[in-house]
């Protein structure tokens, strides 16, 4: 049955190295979500494992259709008959030859149907001071496909953590006719203190859209740290929760008639215009 108001909630993790352990903590959250009458759940980026040793994280994931995070999830969804979205699992490519993983976000349907996935387009390579450096890229295949997905009659645009520093693929996806993004994430302290909220509520404002972005927090097994702060922002930007750096459960309601409102007042969807792209000014200077 489609409807125009959707209770939806995400999951904060601290996930750790022991797959078994984190499927178990994620869906008893989940459960709890469920029992609060949400109808969509989020968990966050890397919900089955944190692991900085990526040969043993190779060694422990499989593919799409045989690693047990998804059969995992396949299996909650339906137990709980509500649409699970796992923000992302470390998963083994299908292309022949590849040896890098995927970063994939999967959202199962009521009947446990894996029913759209998304591969993370954008990898986090960056260098933020002497003891903090990223390279996702070294062992993650990157994707090249926007995904949009109905869930329960309102549209879902896929995208992953470091994604949301690319406002172009958020554009692209409201114009296809998402009313909601959802940004799974396991941010880093630093940046997450810093850009964390300007980013995920500037995504919201400026394409009046739902933003649910779910979150790692806190000092994993691993020994990574991540900022937490799960949240979820309104169409006109407001916070409508936000987890501290605890696991836990964060809830709201997403409703299609504020997208439309937002939309309608400020209407940047239909205030775009082509331009061509900047050119050199060539500058006289003066004798």
């Amino acid at each position: 049955m489609q409807v125009t108001t959707l209770p939806v909630a995400c999951v904060q993790l601290r996930s750790g190295t022991d797959v078994a352990a984190n499927l178990r903590l994620a869906t008893e959250f989940i459960r709890e979500a469920r029992a609060e009458g949400a109808r969509y759940v989020l968990t966050p980026e890397n919900t089955a494992i944190m692991e900085e040793d990526k040969e043993r994280l190779r060694n422990v994931v499989g593919t799409m259709k045989e690693d047990r995070a998804v059969r995992h999830f396949s299996e909650v969804a339906k137990k709980y008959e509500l649409f699970v979205h796992v923000g992302s699992l470390a998963l083994r490519s299908d292309v022949p030859g590849e040896t890098r993983l995927v970063n994939r976000s999967i959202l199962f349907d009521p009947s446990g149907k894996a029913v759209a996935w998304y591969d993370k387009i954008h990898l986090f390579d960056v260098d933020l001071g002497e003891a903090e450096h990223y390279r996702e890229s070294d062992y993650i295949r990157p994707g090249d496909q926007a995904v949009v997905s109905n869930v329960a009659g309102l549209r879902l645009g896929f995208s992953i953590c470091y994604d949301v520093r690319f406002p172009a693929l958020y554009r692209a996806l409201a114009h296809a006719g998402a009313q909601m993004f959802s940004i799974p994430a396991a941010f880093t302290v630093s940046t997450g203190r810093a850009h964390w909220h300007v980013l995920t509520c500037a995504r919201a404002i400026e394409n009046g859209a739902y933003v649910l972005a779910a979150a790692q927090g806190g000092l994993h097994e691993s020994g990574r740290m991540t900022h937490g702060h799960s949240l979820i922002v309104s169409p006109w930007g407001e916070v409508l929760a936000e987890a501290d750096e605890e696991p836990g459960v964060i809830h709201a309601v997403v409703d299609a008639a504020r997208v439309a409102s937002a939309r309608r007042r400020i209407p940047v969807l239909r205030h775009e215009r082509p331009f061509r792209k900047p050119r050199a000014l060539h500058v006289v200077r003066g004798t």
